[in-house]
């Protein structure tokens, strides 16, 4: 491990006490002496660099603001190394549209007729094990201002969930908590929750995954971003008081390992959990919203992560000048709080506003009238240097570049796992495969049944996906859609994915996966996928496997985005997603979005009114089932090697579905994912409450051509009157397809030939009814 420290000069080792801890840091070895900069998680390294910058021992308010602002969940220290590639593989062309990028508090694309689109997702991982409802609730309202930031109306949500075993006992405790806190924060915003991922796996039963996505909408001009220029302009924080709640959340929580004691009665980072409040938040929104209309502010960043440290350093980092905040004018909702306190606490829906001194009277008014607490706290002046007093005392007095954008930079040890070479090679190839029409049915039975595959309806239902009339798509979908512009139908449209179990087989292989499954969501539809986010999830850096598994998805991801030319335009890194030694299964969450000129042309996921409706599957289906949800439901197997991606093929397949629905083609679509073809057919046929008929080709194995996971393939339904142009354009243009069955309209039955009948209600009912046997209560 290096860093980017550099040696102390001896004036700075002045007291004797501290000479001897620098030494003995130099050296490598461990003080017998406690250190207090420890348990903010500052390495020794970095304490002595910390000396060196500010030339003597920081204040306690210093201290707490390099332990934040240089901890692994702000500073990236780990990962910037690796992240550079992203930049280093998009091209011209490709940041054509993106009007805002990585680095800034969420990536912007420009999507025409005068509209841009901010879209971004964030992990909000162990606080949510912790304290799953306020984890959850506050991922929401973290991402949500992250888009308000800059200068966007919210205007929909996502959620990506990882769980537990599902019958484990403590999975219904963190399921119950963090769906309650999703659905409480979302639905009392008024933000519609189109979509998302629900999966279980026991890699994740100590460290459960919480991301949230948010996207919003606004003309290209209403673009802010922050930063603190103009000497003499204020800085007002306004929103929420704040209080002791979140303090050490981001160094303490966000950056490091459980050590398996966090639940129950050992909740030792309970006090790190933020504690949310929608309806402030919800004031909080539409009060920033007529500040960016009246024009009042030159930028404003959001309070999240490192609280007042955060906002004021980055402000001041980006600006041209220096700040001065006078701390102790902060709206306070705990009594003695200290300055070091004030500036870590991640109390929520608090924004900080930078404001010319002509337009502080106006600012305020527009606060009073949404009874929005506002507080001038300080000013840009044309120093160099973040100063900052408490009741007239200097606690802090550093460079706030150094905060914010000269923290350590690791390039960690990285090494392929020794176990990776056994786990590829131990491939499905030897496990029993079901042969009989019997066994056939039982595996659909159970494949449909299995937490993997079965309905999301139970957590689904208790979100809000209409609000406020613009949702178009989100129940029965590959991809959420919504309505941005009444007038002309403008829309967008996103999806998120991301299987682990294909990334921990090959990583590289694995990002590239996530991504092309989540583009064909979005083609699906009728989109035209347009840039990406991601939110990469995985163990502690310290470990050179998992540093291995994190460079190799970053390449897979930044090569997959340049060879269907589109960007990443943002995201988020989250490390130290385990509990002691074992850590979850690398999780790069990818989320794709897709513009579509008119919403009323969408393609929904389900069949179409047309009575005998041809059925025909895009793409090859190839025997792939390493990694498949048949591996693990009927034999508990995680090994081999996961379906080849071919990422030409993805963005024919995705033009073929665009141009398909904007013709009038086709009916419906559904892309072949997790579970394979009887899964899509299934949910198909109960998302339209209608029957069909399935004709496997001859010289087909069955059960290949069921469950394969084999990545390329969509199933369209084509009315007969369009089947001749619909073929004729996927032949000309070199796409397989295959006509493999018929709706079936008023049927209540899905007969596949050769396996078996089974009917609508059975199918409903193994498909609806575990998660609520597995989770008890009724729907909230």
């Amino acid at each position: 491990m290096s860093s980017s420290a550099q040696p102390v000069s001896d004036s700075v080792t002045a007291d004797p006490q501290q000479a001897r801890i620098d030494t003995v840091a130099r050296a490598g070895a461990t003080p017998d002496i406690p250190q207090p900069y420890r348990e903010l998680g500052l390495k020794d390294d970095e304490y002595t660099r910390i000396r060196e910058i500010l030339g003597r021992r920081p204040t306690d308010a210093e201290l707490a603001m390099y332990s934040v602002m240089w901890s692994e969940h702000c500073s990236y220290k780990s990962s910037k190394v690796h992240l550079r590639y992203f930049g280093e593989t998009t091209t011209a062309a490709m940041k054509e549209s993106m009007l805002a990028g990585i680095g800034e508090n969420a990536g912007v694309v420009d999507i025409g007729d005068g509209w841009a689109v901010t879209f971004k997702v964030e992990s909000h991982n162990h606080p949510s094990y912790v304290e799953p409802y306020q984890g959850a609730a506050t991922g929401v309202g973290g991402i949500v201002r992250d888009i308000l930031a800059m200068g966007a109306r919210p205007i929909a949500v996502m959620d990506q969930l990882r769980f537990g075993a599902a019958d484990h006992p403590d999975t219904r405790r963190v399921v119950d908590g963090v769906v309650r806190g999703v659905g409480g924060y979302g639905n009392s915003l008024g933000l519609p929750n189109i979509g998302g991922e629900t999966v279980f796996d026991a890699s994740y039963q100590g460290n459960p995954l919480v991301n949230a996505l948010c996207a919003g909408v606004m003309r290209v001009e209403d673009l802010h971003l922050a930063f603190a220029s103009g000497a003499g302009n204020k800085i007002i924080l306004y929103g929420a008081r704040t209080g002791l709640d979140g303090i050490g959340g981001v160094s303490v929580l966000a950056s490091e390992t459980f050590d398996g004691d966090e639940s129950g009665g050992g909740r030792k980072k309970l006090p790190s959990v933020q504690v949310g409040d929608p309806f402030t938040e919800k004031v909080l929104i539409e009060c920033t919203l007529e500040l960016y209309h009246k024009g009042l502010v030159v930028g404003i960043q959001d309070l999240g992560g490192a609280g007042l440290s955060c906002a004021t350093s980055e402000l001041a980092a980006a600006g041209d000048g220096g700040m001065h905040i006078e701390l102790d004018k902060v709206p306070l909702r705990a009594a003695n709080m200290t300055a070091a306190e004030v500036l870590s606490s991640e109390s929520q829906e608090r924004m900080c506003a930078v404001v010319t001194p002509e337009n502080v009277d106006a600012f305020m008014d527009v606060c009073r009238k949404w009874d929005v607490i506002a507080t001038d706290i300080g000013e840009v002046t044309d120093g160099e240097h973040l100063v900052i007093t408490w009741h007239g005392e200097t606690v802090v007095d550093a460079p706030p570049k150094s905060l914010a954008d000269e923290g350590p930079v690791y390039e960690r040890p990285l090494a392929r796992p020794a176990d990776q070479d056994a786990l590829v090679a131990s491939t499905t190839a030897g496990l029993a495969r079901p042969a009989t029409p019997e066994e056939l049915r039982e595996t659909i039975i159970a494949m449909i049944s299995s937490p993997q595959l079965c309905s999301r309806a139970w957590i689904t239902e208790q979100y809000d996906r209409y609000v406020r009339g613009n949702t178009v798509l989100a129940e029965h979908a590959d991809a959420g859609v919504v309505r941005i512009d009444e007038q002309t139908g403008r829309g967008i449209a996103l999806a998120t994915d991301c299987n682990g179990h294909y990334t921990k087989l090959d990583p590289y292989r694995g990002a590239q996966l996530a991504l092309a499954e989540a583009y064909r969501n979005v083609a699906a539809t009728g989109a035209t996928p347009k840039a990406v986010t991601n939110c990469l999830n995985f163990g502690s850096p310290e470990d050179p496997a998992v540093m291995w598994q994190f460079q190799q998805a970053v390449r897979g991801l930044a090569d997959g985005c340049a060879t269907l030319g589109i960007p990443v335009t943002g995201g988020n890194v989250s490390f130290y997603n385990q509990t002691g030694s074992q850590p979850i299964l690398p999780t790069p969450v990818v989320g794709v979005l897709g513009t579509i000129d008119d919403v009323h042309r969408r393609t929904p996921q389900s069949f179409g009114l047309d009575d005998g409706e041809s059925l025909i599957l895009l793409g090859e289906t190839r025997d792939e089932l390493d990694g498949s949800v048949w591996a693990q439901v009927a034999h508990d197997h995680l090994g081999g090697v996961p379906p080849q991606v071919d990422l030409e093929h993805e963005r024919l397949l995705g033009e073929i579905m665009v141009a398909s629905s904007r013709d009038g083609l086709i009916n419906g679509a559904h892309d072949l994912s997790e579970g394979g073809l009887a899964q899509a057919v299934i949910e198909m046929a109960l998302a339209s409450e209608t029957g069909c008929r399935i004709v496997l080709a001859e010289d087909a194995d069955p059960f290949v051509h069921l469950f394969s996971e084999s990545t390329g393939r969509v199933l369209v339904a084509v009315p007969r009157t369009e089947e001749p142009r619909f073929t004729s354009m996927c032949t000309m243009r070199g796409m397989p397809w295959q006509r493999i069955g018929v709706v079936v309209n008023g049927s209540d039955d899905v007969e596949i030939q050769g396996v078996g009948t089974f009917t609508l209600s059975e199918l409903a009912e193994h498909r609806g009814g575990t998660l609520p046997r597995l989770f008890g209560h009724a729907i909230a």
